[in-house]
């Protein structure tokens, strides 16, 4: 009945696909009922690479253990009773009032250098402390509260419309003993919630406690899957948001169409930064795009980089919808003669010797006139057999007087 109602708990925020679904109450796959070794079963899992370091064990003086929640949500206690503790166990801990149940997310001397990295501090004051290892029932009393989270979470949001608050309930935590509350809610403004909560603590008869979050915490609460069929990196190891502006598509020569450039959280993605560092140090070696290429048949004015191949496309002032796609180095040299008054014969010229494949050419706009010629090419879809045509001179309906 323990094992069953650990795997249970933990299967809410599993991730592993192999361990999704459980088999007589142990997760199949890994099989470590629900404390995955691999830590791709939690939300921001942390792989302890000195477990396996037994000399350590003597030597382990760090009385703090890092205790996970619901969620995103980690803190530290204090191990002042000495509890022989482990990744995966879960215990009782002190909270404001009453107490509370988490599972040991780190334990050992890597407490030290993850308190180092969140807190920027090698010394810490820790109050609350870890009371015992967690029994069957208290187990069974932290589940019966959390099956009670949903309900709790629609009609808080029935009463946040009926009082015409302009927020939305995104996560209810409960605490283990009952006695509390914790919902976390989005708003774009700030929110007078005095009567809601008058009205929640008369419903539901616990203490209430409301927490704004932004909408990437929100996300990485919640969890889910990317555009990339991954699970979020907020959810999984990203804990700190950095501002991703519109330039780093630009850099990347990106399409700027806010649907595919936006998260699950509304906002830009994260992975925008990822490769920024790289793209703007590949781009120092290519030229300005304010830059003129002249020739003797003209001047080329450049349209478009490609950072991966070393090809820079460029195509005449007067006749932009041909272009010609001319490797750096030839750019380069050329623009160093373009400064000695020296000037190829075309952009064509530049092109040569090249094979059709690596540089192809666009085609002329007196080309693209037909749909043919446009589904061959892939610029345009084939219509549908059934597709209807928009009649543009149709006749409007009178108003009515």
């Amino acid at each position: 009945m323990l094992l069953f109602t650990f795997a249970w708990i933990n299967l809410k925020d599993m991730g592993c696909a192999s361990c999704s679904k459980p088999i007589n109450g142990t997760p199949k796959g890994c099989r470590s009922n629900g404390s995955c070794a691999s830590g791709g079963c939690n939300k921001l899992p942390i792989f302890d690479w000195l477990a396996n370091m037994t000399e350590l064990n003597e030597l382990n003086t760090c009385k703090i253990v890092e205790v996970r929640f619901k969620g995103t949500r980690k803190e530290f206690y204090s191990n002042a009773d000495g509890l022989s503790l482990y990744i995966g166990d879960i215990v009782v801990v002190e909270a404001s009032q009453g107490y509370d149940i988490g599972v040991v997310s780190l334990a050992g001397e890597l407490v030290r250098l993850q308190i180092r990295r969140k807190q920027k501090t090698d010394v810490v004051e820790v109050k609350q402390k870890i009371i015992r290892k967690a029994t069957q029932k208290d187990i069974a009393i932290w589940s019966k509260h959390q099956q009670r989270e949903d309900e709790l979470k629609v009609r808080t949001r029935e009463l946040a419309r009926k009082h015409g608050l302009r927020m939305k309930i995104s996560d209810v935590e409960f605490q283990a003993d009952g006695s509390k509350a914790t919902f976390y809610y989005t708003a774009d403004e700030r929110v007078d919630f005095r009567n809601l909560i008058k009205d929640m603590a008369s419903s539901f008869g616990i203490r209430i406690e409301m927490r704004q979050i932004g909408l990437r915490q929100e996300a990485a609460r919640l969890g889910g899957i990317g555009t990339c069929g991954r699970e979020l990196c907020c959810s999984t190891w990203l804990t700190d948001f950095r501002a991703v502006n519109t330039s780093a598509a630009r850099y990347q020569q990106l399409s700027l169409n806010p649907q595919k450039l936006a998260g699950q959280c509304g906002k830009l993605k994260c992975c925008l930064n990822y490769e920024l560092d790289s793209y703007l140090e590949a781009i120092k070696e290519f030229p300005d795009y304010n830059q003129v290429l002249k020739t003797k048949a003209g001047e080329g004015v450049l349209l478009k980089v490609d950072i991966f191949r070393r090809i820079l496309w460029y195509a005449y002032s007067q006749n932009t919808a041909h272009w010609h796609g001319i490797p750096l180095e030839k750019v380069l040299k050329t623009l160093e003669d373009n400064k000695r008054n020296q000037m190829p014969e075309s952009l064509e010229s530049l092109t040569e010797n090249q094979s059709s494949e690596t540089l192809p050419v666009l085609s002329k706009p007196e080309e693209l006139t037909s749909d043919k010629t446009l589904i061959d090419q892939g610029v345009a879809r084939p219509k549908r057999k059934n597709q209807k045509k928009k009649n543009k001179n149709f006749a409007k309906k009178p108003k009515n007087k």
